[in-house]
């Protein structure tokens, strides 16, 4: 099994709809921008080194799922915990809490991120450094 990760993301005015809750595809931004912090901050390689290296990553699917909603003032809390890999592509598990109440999911869900060639934009096998880093 795999390490969990968490990222705090603060909902901001111009992430509710008209029905005063986060709009849905704000969800997608929290993930993709916890993925983002995780990748420096807990698995130790920046988006930036692989884009150095001319690899990136694609979000082939995600699935969510709508339990509650958060509103404005509250605290996103994005967990996240990779489940497999593929050869070029990483399989990851998620849910979104608001802080105060994370035995309550707001979203989960899984994803499929594959790793491309920012050169030829085909997928690439994950380099087994990556797969070390991953590997926590």
């Amino acid at each position: 099994m795999y390490s969990e990760f968490q990222s705090e993301i603060i909902v901001r005015p111009d992430d509710i709809d008209m029905n005063n809750h986060v709009h849905f595809s704000k969800y997608l931004d929290y993930l993709l921008a916890a993925r983002f912090d995780q990748m420096k901050k807990d698995y130790k390689m920046s988006m930036e080194e692989f884009l150095e290296r001319d690899m990136t990553w694609f979000a082939r699917s995600i699935t969510i799922n709508f339990k509650r909603p958060l509103t404005l003032g509250d605290t996103a809390i994005v967990k996240t915990q990779i489940t497999d890999y593929g050869a070029a592509s990483v399989f990851v598990k998620y849910a979104i809490y608001k802080k105060g109440a994370e035995t309550k999911v707001c979203v989960d869900g899984t994803s499929e991120f594959a790793l491309l060639s920012t050169k030829t934009g085909r997928p690439v096998r994950i380099p087994e450094d990556v797969l070390e880093k991953y590997s926590v």
